[in-house]
């Protein structure tokens, strides 16, 4: 991303921004609108809340997840998802299909197409402690639209649990609940809960704001010190993007097997 949009309505729900506000809303200095995480509104810490439903209160997230998966102890795939980066080494990502199938499908679907291939971590953030890929957009050479891009495919409904959000845990980015704005039709909060598609992202540090909120499908179970690296590379000023592309070279699935000894 050349910019680091952030979203007016969500001050600091984890989505990607797929859709652009006008240039009268940017910010000065070249810092764009994000539809994504906003860690630096008003020096506020991460959390769950967004402007838009600051009114709601913790029982109204519940009633729109009432298929919360709850109890249920993932059970990792036969085969595990390989993320080779150009220059920070492999991510080894465990997959849980029993947790959510459809996301997990999507995601070995577009690993077999090779659609992760020659895409890039376009998000980081160590302060918020994560890194954010998966977008298609980020293999060309225009970093205003990283973060805005999907799949052919159509998204996947939210598969909720409550498996928390830790060090290693790999979930699923999406929209966010917004008001109409513009002309374009509002988007509530159970509507934005079935907006993933193929952008993925990896916590590196518990955090709860995105707990049961966010489709957890995985969980990295080798090569998380690379994931930290990347996660302190250097960024643009005043932005999320990092200073060089952090190439991914490819994604492929192999078996577990191969890693399991040595999971961390």
């Amino acid at each position: 991303m050349s910019r680091r949009r952030t979203n007016l309505f969500h001050s600091t729900a984890f989505l990607y921004g797929r859709t652009r506000l006008p240039k009268s809303l940017e910010w000065k200095k070249g810092v764009g609108l994000l539809l994504v995480l906003t860690f630096f509104g008003c020096n506020k810490p991460p959390s769950g809340v967004r402007d838009f439903d600051a009114g709601k209160t913790s029982s109204a997230k519940t009633d729109l997840r009432q298929n919360l998966k709850k109890g249920i102890k993932p059970e990792p795939d036969e085969q595990v998802a390989v993320i080779s980066t150009a220059d920070y080494g492999d991510i080894v990502i465990e997959l849980y299909p029993n947790i959510a199938p459809q996301m997990v499908a999507r995601f070995k679907k577009l690993i077999q197409e090779g659609f992760y291939n020659g895409t890039s971590f376009h998000r980081i953030n160590a302060a918020a402690r994560l890194i954010q890929g998966g977008d298609p957009l980020s293999k060309d050479n225009d970093p205003e639209n990283d973060g805005m891009g999907d799949s052919s495919y159509a998204n996947v409904p939210g598969e909720f649990s409550d498996i928390p959000y830790e060090r290693g845990t790999v979930g699923a980015a999406r929209r966010g609940a917004s008001p109409e704005f513009n002309g374009r039709a509002a988007v509530t909060e159970e509507q934005a809960g079935d907006t993933a598609n193929c952008q993925f992202f990896i916590t590196l540090a518990p955090a709860p704001q995105f707990d049961e909120d966010y489709t957890v499908f995985g969980r990295v179970i080798a090569g998380i010190a690379n994931a930290e690296i990347i996660m302190h590379a250097p960024v643009v000023e005043d932005s999320e993007r990092p200073a060089d592309r952090i190439v991914v070279k490819s994604v492929t699935l192999q078996p577990r097997s191969k890693y399991a000894a040595n999971a961390q």
